[in-house]
């Protein structure tokens, strides 16, 4: 059987150039490259693998569904886009001479922008998740190992079943989500619950293609965090678990070298009355961040990815 294929002919590149706008000057010309790479790629995806018109309608259809639910993040992340965006930019990052600093990993998609501010330290939960009491701590440095005050340690992570405020009507208004400004010696220390690993919606779009894929959604138990302070680099990383089940089995592809946290829990009456806490026991975990240099002033702010804001 013969391969018809038509997308390189000057007919169909004038048709593309047409659909792109490349006919007129309104518009973004950013915009219109993007758009005529995109046509072109996926007019020799389509002829190159033979995709049906059946096989093309149920991606469309697919991609209405995804978006209905919200799962285009979670998807990224799952297909390891997100994480492949963190490879390129630390090659670009070894290509200028950038190193050092506590390493980057992905967001994922369930940050929420407005969370409470605490000087020093915070208590995260709102005492209504039965979860073992957490006690986290560390300390902020800047590229010479010196401790960093007044930088924003902003946090966040799920609860006992997976889930998160906001996207879970059942917690309250930013549940399990602080920023903590560091003290005068750097550090930073929080009180929350530990937190569980999470799955996709079996019945979602997501994992319906993980499933097509033979692949799992699970992630392992993990610690979200924005790290920033003037003059510094701003980092997005985030903490998982030692001996998770899932840690170096993360669907989202988060797990690296120097980002596992070594969770303690304390079985001990006497110390958990110390502490504050009912029952006789509670977890511990120390994590230190280590931020580089900004070489420009934009590189002290986040990405401009649009992000969920409580009651927007």
């Amino acid at each position: 059987m013969v391969t018809v294929k038509i997308s390189q002919t000057a007919e169909i590149q004038a048709f593309f150039n047409e659909v792109a706008g490349l006919g007129h000057a309104q518009g973004n010309p950013r915009f219109k490259q993007i758009i005529l790479r995109m046509l072109n790629d996926t007019a020799r995806l389509i002829e190159d693998l033979e995709i049906t018109e059946d096989e093309f309608w149920h991606a469309v259809d697919y991609m209405n569904r995804l978006g209905g639910r919200n799962e285009a993040g979670l998807l990224v992340a799952g297909l390891g886009i997100e994480h492949f965006i963190d490879l390129l930019q630390e090659a670009k990052d070894a290509e200028a001479g950038l190193s050092g600093g506590t390493p980057r990993t992905i967001e994922g998609p369930l940050y929420v922008a407005g969370a409470p501010i605490a000087q020093g330290e915070a208590r995260m939960d709102d005492g209504l998740d039965p979860g073992v009491v957490m006690f986290l701590e560390g300390q902020v440095f800047d590229a010479q190992g010196k401790p960093l005050a007044g930088a924003t340690v902003d946090l966040w992570h799920a609860n006992t079943h997976g889930t998160y405020s906001y996207f879970d009507s059942t917690q309250s208004e930013y549940n399990l989500r602080r920023r903590i400004i560091t003290d005068a010696q750097g550090r930073y220390r929080a009180r929350s619950i530990v937190p569980s690993g999470y799955g996709c919606d079996p019945q979602g779009p997501t994992q319906q293609c993980l499933d097509l894929l033979g692949r799992h959604g699970q992630r392992p138990a993990h610690v979200h965090f924005f790290i920033s302070a003037p003059g510094h680099r701003h980092l997005t990383t985030q903490i998982n678990f030692a001996g998770d089940k899932y840690l170096w089995d993360d669907f989202a592809y988060a797990t690296r070298d120097g980002l596992i946290g070594d969770l303690r829990f304390v079985d001990d009456a006497a110390s958990a009355r110390d502490r504050g806490v009912q029952g006789d026991r509670f977890a511990e975990l120390a994590f230190d961040f280590h931020l580089q240099a900004a070489q420009a002033p934009a590189a002290e702010a986040r990405s401009h990815r649009p992000r969920a804001l409580q009651d927007a």
